[in-house]
């Protein structure tokens, strides 16, 4: 998954004085780097992060200072000034964020989490500061701004709807409580992250309890004799929910799966809701998914309820279909005839078996041909050379953990970006799946800085009897989050602050790149069996492709019940009413009428990211694909590794950010309107 910006760009503003110095860091602070210097990350200490934080801060006001002060305001010394401002602070913001996600050391992580919290509120201090804003509006108003155009233009109006967002025109009183919400809502964010990512729930059984398993999966977990522990991760989940033949074991490992955090995050989440509401009244909105979508490309939230309905109605006849079909393999096998529903907990078991004994599929005999060192080469072959880029392993590089590796990015002999690759789960790392981004690129006045970014995962750890070895869905996830990663690296803007794409679209520059797998001469050139080196099997790709609608119903409801729930929780939130977080699944089990998949005791919205930081967010995915599977179409007509078209693509639309609008960037690489017919055939409903 993307994404999307993990950490909020924040700056503090106060009247300090003009005269005070720009503050340096100490020369053996390893963040204190010249222009595209890596940082030193082995070395970082809490320490460091304290101090990064602090001068970046001190150098803020300096800056937000003098920009006040300007008695004739000119593009270069508001806007150009607050772009290099918020770059740098940003750059602290990430990083901070950063170690607090994946560092090894207690105090690195604390010290991350802390000076994260320190910056993120300031944020809204910049942008609701009423003098500053005024010094930005002047300039709008001049004969300069008229002369503006292009992405210099679309700079300003956008800085000026952010103060606008930012609660620039509240009353003192309305704005006191925005600021304070907002910051509260920080602070919520970081404790429900870290009560998620230190559950560490294990399901403990003894070999009746393995019985489906593949013997790798239980040489990896056994710790005794007739004895395993299986933690309750994502890595795990896969490979337990669709092999285990013990429906006890299925259901015990969903429990704990769907309650990881909870005993903290419910309350959590009922605040964090709460206060987001109030957040959108303050903010004349009737929501908080009013205010949230409104600068998004979907701006209302009918127009969002409209979208996921119309699916909802698209896919139910499909989805109750795949039920029966469940249904009858579930009754086959233990023998039995009835009509009640599949158990959640079973759901992925019954497909499963469906795919081994009916297509001939099964995932587990898959995943021996995608070993990760083959899937990252062949992936990397693959963007390289569709995109016109090569990408450089760096030697001995400085990272914060000895399975953390760097690649520093070329066009030719010119520097693109630099990305680091953060595969595996190990304690206290964050548990799900990203393209975060550390540095934006920008032109700066000694030179460009090139983007820098990380794929933060948490595929299976290799072991020394065996390597990290992929599910299909995994290396669909591989090759959606370095899309992200590509998206950063193909960013050469002028201003970082234009780095990003609208959130609604942000998904679909990498799920346009899962659709490679797809193809069997691509799969095959780089899918190997991890110990013959057998080419993936044809016959086995054709099983796949026959099978690919398998209970493609099903699946697409699962997404929409999310974006529901996410909208729930931010449109149709009643302060009067309240809001039972657990019952609103069993209701939207109801109102969509297929399948009931809640299980009764767990709080799967206790361990959803999406919830907690990236509200009104979900309905992206699906939103973004339409998108994706039509600007593929232009690569299943040129060829999948055409580099004239995959060039086009970088510089279009990956490179764009927020520089054009979006929909006329898409139709120009289109050459026609975009539309969403490539979407629906990708269904398969």
């Amino acid at each position: 998954m993307k994404l999307f910006q993990i950490a909020l760009i924040a700056i503090l503003i106060s009247n300090c004085n003009s005269e005070n110095k720009t503050l340096t860091m100490s020369e053996t602070n390893p963040f204190n780097t010249v222009l595209n210097e890596p940082i030193d990350y082995v070395n970082v200490t809490g320490t460091h992060i304290d101090e990064y934080i602090n001068v970046s801060i001190s150098n803020a006001k300096q800056e937000v200072a003098i920009i006040n002060q300007q008695q004739v305001v000119t593009f270069e010394n508001t806007f150009i000034a607050l772009d290099r401002v918020l770059n740098n602070i940003g750059k602290a913001s990430n990083n901070a964020f950063t170690m607090f996600w994946t560092s090894t050391d207690s105090i690195a992580r604390a010290k991350g989490l802390e000076g994260y919290e320190k910056i993120t509120p300031l944020f809204t201090d910049l942008f609701s500061d009423k003098n500053l804003f005024n010094q930005f509006k002047k300039f709008s108003e001049s004969d300069d701004y008229k002369k503006l155009t292009g992405h210099r233009k679309v700079l300003v109006d956008d800085v000026l709807k952010s103060f606008e967002e930012s609660g620039v025109n509240l009353n003192k009183d309305d704005l006191k409580k925005y600021k304070k919400l907002n910051e509260e809502v920080n602070e919520l964010t970081s404790q429900y992250s870290t009560n998620m990512n230190t559950a560490n729930l294990v399901v403990k059984t003894d070999e009746d309890g393995m019985l489906g398993l593949p013997d790798t999966f239980k040489n990896k977990y056994k710790i005794g004799d007739d004895l395993y522990e299986i933690p309750v991760i994502n890595a795990t989940n896969g490979t337990v929910m669709k092999n285990a033949k013990s429906e006890a074991i299925r259901k015990e490992f969903a429990v704990k799966y769907d309650n990881r955090g909870a005993d903290k995050n419910l309350v959590i989440l009922d605040s964090l809701v709460s206060k987001r509401y109030q957040i959108g009244r303050i903010m004349g909105y009737k929501s908080y998914a009013a205010y949230n979508v409104n600068s998004k490309m979907a701006k209302t939230p009918e127009t969002v309820w409209s979208f996921i309905n119309d699916l909802i109605e698209l896919s139910k006849e499909k989805a109750i279909a795949d039920h029966k079909i469940l249904k009858a393999e579930r009754n086959k096998e233990l023998n039995i005839q009835s009509d009640a529903p599949i158990n959640p907990w079973d759901i992925n078991f019954y497909n499963n078996q469906i795919l081994k004994n009916k297509y001939k599929v099964d995932g587990e005999l898959i995943r021996e041909y995608l070993p990760m060192d083959a899937c990252l080469e062949g992936m990397f072959k693959i963007y390289q050379q569709l995109l016109g880029l090569e990408f450089k392993k760096v030697k001995n590089a400085s990272v914060w953990n000895d399975d953390v590796t760097m690649y520093q990015v070329f066009e030719g002999d010119t520097l693109k970006g630099v990305f680091y690759l953060d595969l595996y789960p190990r304690p206290n790392k964050e548990s799900w799946f990203y393209g975060v981004g550390l540095t934006e690129g920008s032109q700066t006045k000694d030179g460009y800085e090139v983007p820098v970014k990380m794929l933060l995962g948490n595929f299976t750890k290799p072991t020394k009897n065996l390597p990290s070895l992929l599910s299909m869905r995994e290396l669909n996830t591989l090759f959606h989050e370095f899309g992200h990663i590509m998206e950063g690296m193909s960013y050469e803007g002028e201003f970082s602050t234009q780095a990003g794409s609208k959130s609604d679209f942000a998904e679909a520059m990498s799920q346009m790149f899962e659709n490679w797998i797809g193809d069997y001469e691509i799969l095959s050139s780089f899918a190997k069996h991890y110990k013959t080196g057998e080419v993936f099997p044809k016959e086995l790709f054709d099983n796949m492709k026959k099978a690919k609608n398998l209970s493609s119903g099903l699946s697409a409801q699962r997404s929409l019940r999310s974006c529901l729930y996410d909208l729930n929780l931010y449109d149709k939130y009643d302060p009067k009413k309240g809001l039972d977080t657990d019952d609103l699944w069993r209701q939207l089990d109801k109102q969509m009428g297929v399948i009931p998949r809640y299980i009764e005791g767990t709080h799967p919205q206790g361990s959803w990211i999406h919830i907690n930081t990236h509200p009104v967010y979900y309905y992206g995915y699906l939103w973004s694909e339409v998108y994706a599977q039509d600007m593929f179409t232009v690569f299943e007509k040129n060829g999948l590794l055409d580099s004239e078209a995959g060039i086009r693509y970088r510089k279009l639309i990956l490179a764009n950010g927020t520089q054009r609008d979006i929909i006329e960037v898409v139709e120009e690489f289109l050459g026609r309107p975009s539309n969403n017919k490539a979407y629906i055939k990708s269904l398969g409903l």
